[in-house]
């Protein structure tokens, strides 16, 4: 098997030990070959504290989902001509600003930094 990776070494193994190997099987085979890596490299998240009795874990680091910080806005109309009818919105009125934060952006964000009627604001999802 010299010149042979590992993958197709262990495959030519599965095909000699079986006389022969279905598709799916070999599918199901090849599958397990290409995330084995991937899963060996994952290393087990941190746990940082426990609610109830819980384990909870850190999955992202500080800083990984990046927030908002000087959000640009559209007039009305080309909301309209840009959003579902029933897209939904975080909204915020302080006095005469109004504000409407796309929940579609906030999952990708999850905070907005914004100074709405003169009031520092962080809008959170």
């Amino acid at each position: 098997m010299s010149g042979m990776s590992w993958r197709s070494a262990v495959a030519a193994d599965v095909v000699g030990l079986t006389g022969g190997i279905s598709p799916a099987m070999l599918v199901l085979v090849a599958l397990t070959l290409v995330a084995a890596p991937a899963l060996a490299q994952r290393s087990e998240p941190e746990v940082y504290g426990t609610f109830d009795g819980d384990p909870m874990y850190t999955l992202l680091p500080p800083g990984a989902i990046p927030a908002i910080d000087a959000p640009q806005f559209v007039t009305g109309s080309e909301a309209d001509a840009q959003m579902l009818p029933d897209e939904p919105v975080l909204g915020l009125v302080i006095g005469e600003d109004v504000r409407a934060y796309s929940l579609w952006q906030l999952d990708s964000h999850e905070i907005v930094n914004d100074v709405v009627g003169g009031v520092a604001v962080a809008a959170t999802w």
